[in-house]
């Protein structure tokens, strides 16, 4: 659900007051003393609260939302990866695949035996649905100053990319091609 900060008692120290001529997008923030942070979160089994992702990062891939930061913290985990960033890319039948942009850490070379084993690191930490279905071995990513991935930038790119015939990246792999990967038996 939406991470939102109760205001009926208190209001936050720091939090600001308006959008200041954008009286819309304050009364999408501000809901009946609510205020809606734009975080997504969830409570497991357990009652443990986890940290999805921000809303409009968040990827619809068939009837399922994915957070980023799960999927790129499971990456992380992979002994080659330096850093991690995943985007919804657009798909007819799904809406949206969860594609990771990867960039490895010295010494480690981008192949496809390495996105192979990629693929079978997220099968084993990851929910079938938040796989990422296309692995591509990048060597750096759009951030702001402070640091923080633009994944506006990732996800127009390949929205730019989709229209254009045999774009297509050598360091992109995707889940499909390995079948090995497939729990279909023939």
């Amino acid at each position: 659900g939406y991470i939102v900060v109760r205001l009926d008692r208190w209001r936050a120290i720091g939090l600001f007051t308006e959008y200041i001529g954008n009286p819309e997008k304050m009364a999408g923030v501000f809901i009946d003393n609510y205020y809606y942070t734009g975080d997504r979160g969830s409570i497991d089994k357990d009652g443990y609260w986890w940290f999805v992702g921000r809303s409009d990062d968040v990827i619809k891939s068939s009837d399922y939302r994915v957070g980023p930061f799960e999927v790129e913290s499971a990456l992380m985990e992979h002994n080659a990866v330096a850093e991690a960033a995943v985007v919804g890319v657009p798909d007819e039948k799904r809406h949206q695949l969860v594609k990771a942009f990867v960039i490895l850490k010295a010494g480690a070379q981008p192949s496809r035996e390495l996105a192979l084993d990629m693929f079978k690191h997220s099968i084993d930490i990851l929910a079938k649905f938040k796989i990422p279905r296309i692995i591509e071995f990048v060597t750096e990513v759009p951030k702001t100053l402070s640091g923080k991935i633009r994944r506006v930038e990732l996800r127009e790119r390949e929205v730019e990319r989709q229209g254009s015939v045999g774009d297509t990246p050598d360091l992109e792999f995707y889940y499909w091609d390995f079948p090995e990967l497939s729990s279909k038996k023939n």
